[in-house]
């Protein structure tokens, strides 16, 4: 039950390109926020239960998943990690009460664009993630 994949068209890749390009912007602007800046976010960390002090270190956590998911060959560990990420800040909002805030539902939007634009720029992740068949027709 081999099923072989198209590999994908230009217009997916350059969509897939901007995609990615979109996420590591957005979220670049967070590190650069947590590293530089750790007192306009100050607010949130204490409603979160993070330290103010601990600011710096989730950014720069977010700056290395963010490197390795921007460079070519390892992109997919970089997905993985900022996954991880992303999880850790929607689970940190639900423990406060937050189901359904803005931050979570940012969180998991960027999360799907970061495996989006993979699966539009990645022949190997398509054949690791077929989605073809899934309305059942053949």
């Amino acid at each position: 039950m081999s099923a072989v994949l198209p590999t994908g068209t230009r217009g997916a890749r350059w969509t897939g390109h901007i995609l990615a390009g979109a996420a590591i912007l957005a979220l670049l602007v967070d590190a650069g926020v947590s590293i530089f800046a750790p007192q306009l976010m100050a607010n949130d960390l204490a409603r979160t239960g993070f330290a103010i002090a601990l600011s710096p270190v989730i950014g720069g956590v977010l700056l290395a998943c963010l490197v390795l998911y921007a460079i070519p060959r390892t992109s997919v560990l970089g997905a993985i990690l900022l996954t991880g990420f992303l999880g850790g800040a929607i689970c940190t909002h639900m423990r406060i009460g937050e189901m359904g805030s803005p931050p979570q539902i940012v969180s998991a939007v960027l999360g799907i664009a970061v495996w989006a634009s993979l699966y539009l720029r990645l022949d190997a992740v398509r054949a690791l993630l077929p989605l073809t068949g899934l309305s059942g027709a053949r």
